[in-house]
């Protein structure tokens, strides 16, 4: 039986690279494909801001969306799913094995970012979480998390089957007026944890460049708080177009840092996409094509306005930066892929200290590298990965591929807050091993 799989598996690989390199001898370039699929879970399952109540109406409806690129030799995947998490165990590896079974894509080359809505399912068991927020494996509704591993598994299929003659290009846009870094510091170094803003203190809001090149979203606070100091925020829209050879698109990948907690909590029994269901609705119905979400650096960022009303604006002037960009990206099909991951072991917290066992993975598209990080990673982090690499078309997804909680940087840990104390299962040292790999990995695919 070993060998049956093994040699059903080898086959697979063979014939979803035969399929690739002969499209390319037709073609002579770069082929693409994009779909989307429903993944909304009916009514009466659990969602995560829930608090245990049954989901009871729909805002607006889950996705699963892909993109999948072939050179003619390399194949990869890119999935959008409107998850909280893609754990590695409990979906994203299932979701590869299946694919690779289907067509011939192998695991290295599938990336599975899950948009970290938090008014999605709550069908995870946490495991590489704080204890506090794991849930028994017969508590989840197993059903629903095999229909949504066959669904992943699926559209990739489907833009693998839809690939056609194709050209890519990246831009960069900005938006920092949509939210702020939820870790403000007294002048002792302490963080007071800030999720939400009173209307009229958010009505102040002010974007500044700090001395070092960072950019801040600040406010005039009451006396009580005047003393704050807010935190950097990455204001970057990373934005990836795919057209074909007659500059129609095909489709689109963007990625931006903000936490999606617009809905939660105000409507804690709703099942929603949040804010950037309103941003790839606008972008695959203004400029066409398949629109797929990654969530950039988001740890310690959120909006600044929450609510359904606040959900829909913010999606809408997302939508709208990444169409901008969209209208003025050279493209070319004169690239090849590569794709590339890493394992990393992080100690935890417990006494004695524990490991838990993620990865990192790039994609390369030619001069595109598409860097995927577990976790809820701070904005801190990400930015540091940015200034040591040294590359212009770098986008950083993170919830991709696995979910390990928060991943701090060393000061974290010293200055509290919720994201280094209840949020995370990570010892001190994870931020800076999480740093460390990506680098390393990053350099590993441009040579």
């Amino acid at each position: 039986m070993r060998m049956y799989l093994a040699l059903r598996l080898a086959l697979a690989v063979v014939v979803g690279l035969c399929a690739c390199s002969t499209s390319r001898s037709a073609c002579g370039g770069l082929r693409a494909g994009c779909a989307k699929v429903d993944i909304t879970p009916p009514l009466g399952l659990k969602l995560i801001g829930s608090q245990g109540k049954p989901s009871d109406s729909v805002l607006d409806e889950l996705y699963a969306r892909a993109l999948v690129l072939c050179d003619g030799a390399s194949t990869v995947a890119i999935v959008s799913v409107d998850l909280l998490y893609a754990p590695l165990e409990e979906i994203t590896n299932p979701v590869r094995a299946l694919v690779a079974e289907r067509v011939g894509i192998p695991g290295q080359n599938v990336m599975v970012c899950a948009t970290h809505t938090h008014s999605g399912p709550d069908i995870f068991t946490n495991a590489k979480l704080p204890p506090a927020s794991r849930i028994a494996p017969e508590d989840i509704d197993q059903a629903y998390v095999h229909t949504v591993i066959g669904k992943l598994a699926s559209v990739v299929q489907m833009a693998h089957r839809d690939m056609q003659d194709a050209k890519i290009g990246v831009a960069t846009g900005a938006l920092p007026e949509v939210a702020y870094n939820r870790r403000p510091k007294r002048p002792n170094g302490q963080v007071q944890t800030t999720f939400t803003l009173p209307a009229e203190i958010a009505a102040t809001r002010r974007v500044e460049a700090r001395a070092d090149g960072r950019t801040i979203v600040t406010f005039t606070m009451p006396p009580e708080q005047a003393d704050l100091t807010f935190g950097p925020i990455d204001p970057a829209v990373s934005v990836l177009r795919v057209e074909d050879p007659n500059g129609q698109i095909i489709g689109s990948l963007f990625a931006f840092g903000c936490h999606p907690v617009s809905v939660y909590p105000f409507r804690s029994t709703a099942i929603s996409a949040d804010y950037p269901a309103h941003a790839m609705r606008v972008v695959e119905r203004t400029e066409g094509g398949v629109s797929l979400f990654a969530l950039g650096l988001a740890g310690n960022v959120v909006p600044i306005r929450r609510d359904v009303g606040p959900c829909e604006q913010l999606g809408k002037a997302l939508g709208a930066e990444v169409l901008r960009r969209l209208q003025l990206v050279a493209t070319t099909d004169n690239l090849t892929l590569d794709a590339r991951r890493r394992t990393l072991t992080l100690a935890t917290k417990d006494t004695p200290p524990q490991e838990i066992v993620t990865e990192v993975q790039v994609l390369r598209l030619g001069g595109v590298y598409i860097l995927g990080l577990p976790g809820e990673v701070l904005v801190e982090v990400g930015l540091a990965i940015k200034d040591k690499a040294g590359i212009d078309k770098l986008f950083i997804t993170s919830m991709t591929n696995d979910s390990i909680g928060y991943v701090c940087h060393a000061e974290a840990y010293t200055e509290a807050g919720y994201e280094s104390t209840r949020g995370t299962h990570l010892a001190p040292g994870a931020g800076e091993r999480l740093i460390a790999a990506a680098l390393d990995l990053l350099t590993e695919t441009r040579r």
